[in-house]
C-alpha cells in the first residue's frame, strides 16, 4: 500500500553495482530503512543528489511493518539547500546534526512534533546569519526535551553528570541555563571556551540518558572549524 510522508535524509550506504539502502527519518513512520534501485547508474540523470544527508524530501512510500527495508514510488526535494552544502561552519554542523540524529533516532514510530522540530531547525541553520555558532547547542538541548529527557533547569544536568564523576562549574552552571531559557538561536554572547564546556556537558548529559549514544566522531571537526 502506497503512504505520503515526508522526511529527512540521514544517510545512506551502498548497495550492490548501482543501488543504494538510505536512512530516512519520516513524519508518519519514524526511522526507516529505503532502497533505491540503479540510483548510481549512469542513467539515473543525478537522482543521487535527492539522498545527500539532511534533505527535506517528500516521499511516496510503500510500507509493510514487518519490514526491515521499505521501498520509495517517489521522492522529491522541498527545500534545497544551498548555503548548509557551501559554508563551512553549517557544512560541519550538518555533518554533526546528521550524526547525532543517527546515533539518537531509534524509534520506528511517527512522531510529528520531533519531525516539525528537526525540519524547523535545517531550515533555521540554512538561514541563519548571526550565532551559527551557538546552534548545535540549542539543537541538543531541545532534541533532549523531544526524545524525553530534557533537562527543566541546568540543575538537572550538573545532578545527572555528578552521577558519573563530572563536576560542573558555576560558569558552566550559568552557560547551560541561558541555553535553556533563550528561545531557539537567539544570540548568545559566550566566550569559546564557555561554547567549549556546555558542548562537552551536553553530550555528557547525552551519554547519561542513552545507552547507545557514544562516540561522535565529527566533534573534533566540528570544534576545529567553529573555533578557527
Amino acid at each position: 500500500m502506497l503512504h505520503k510522508t515526508r522526511g529527512i535524509v540521514l544517510n545512506y550506504i551502498k548497495y550492490r553495482e548501482t543501488s543504494i539502502i538510505a536512512k530516512i527519518y519520516t513524519e508518519e513512520f519514524g526511522l526507516q530503512s529505503y532502497v533505491e534501485n540503479g540510483v548510481r547508474s549512469p542513467k539515473s540523470k543525478g537522482r543521487i543528489a535527492l539522498f545527500q544527508p539532511l534533505n527535506l524530501v517528500d516521499l511516496v512510500v510503500y510500507f509493510k511493518p514487518q519490514a526491515d527495508i521499505q521501498r520509495i514510488s517517489e521522492i522529491k526535494c522541498t527545500h534545497p539547500f544551498f548555503n548548509i552544502p557551501t559554508d563551512i561552519r553549517k557544512t560541519t554542523l550538518g555533518i554533526f546534526v546528521g550524526e547525532i540524529l543517527v546515533l539518537t533516532l531509534k524509534e520506528n514510530a511517527g512522531n510529528p512534533l520531533l519531525f516539525s522540530f528537526l525540519q524547523e531547525a535545517l531550515i533555521h541553520l540554512e538561514h541563519q546569519d548571526e550565532g551559527v555558532e551557538n546552534f548545535h547547542l540549542y539543537f541538543l538541548m531541545t532534541l533532549s526535551a523531544y526524545l524525553g529527557f530534557g533537562p527543566h533547569t541546568a540543575q538537572d544536568i550538573r545532578m545527572a553528570l555528578a552521577e558519573n564523576g563530572i563536576p560542573l562549574t558555576r560558569s558552566a552552571l550559568q552557560t547551560l541555563q541561558r541555553i535553556l531559557e533563550n528561545p531557539f538561536g537567539n544570540p548568545l554572547n559566550i566566550s569559546k571556551t564557555q561554547r567549549m564546556e556546555a558542548l562537552d556537558h551536553l553530550l555528557a548529559f547525552y551519554s547519561y540518558n542513552l545507552d547507545s549514544f557514544h562516540g561522535v566522531r565529527s566533534l573534533q571537526i566540528l570544534k576545529d572549524v567553529l573555533e578557527a
